[in-house]
């Protein structure tokens, strides 16, 4: 292949990458805390893991945290979706 097809062929699809970079209204979300600004998805990541560890002392107290096979990767999941779940309840613009 010649590399003018190969750069034509890129093009579309560097488009479609950069699609949702700007335009208007979109922005940052930011929350503003005691007077500074801090990005959402920090906000988020730590609401989801407070609710890991909450998820974690529950299934622990009612035994069945034995059941959970391989329980590093049942708490990342668990972390994963706290977190979307937090970012689609409060910013989903």
């Amino acid at each position: 292949m010649k590399s003018s097809t190969i750069r034509v062929g890129l093009f579309p699809l560097l488009a479609v990458c950069v699609a949702g970079c700007g335009g208007a209204g979109f922005h940052s979300p930011t929350i503003d805390v005691l007077g500074s600004y801090f990005p959402a998805w920090m906000i988020c990541m730590l609401t989801g893991l407070a609710l890991t560890l909450i998820a974690r002392f529950l299934l622990a107290a009612f035994k069945l945290d034995t059941c959970l096979r391989p329980a590093p990767i049942v708490y990342i999941c668990l972390m994963v979706v706290f977190t979307m779940v937090v970012w689609l309840t409060f910013f989903k613009n």
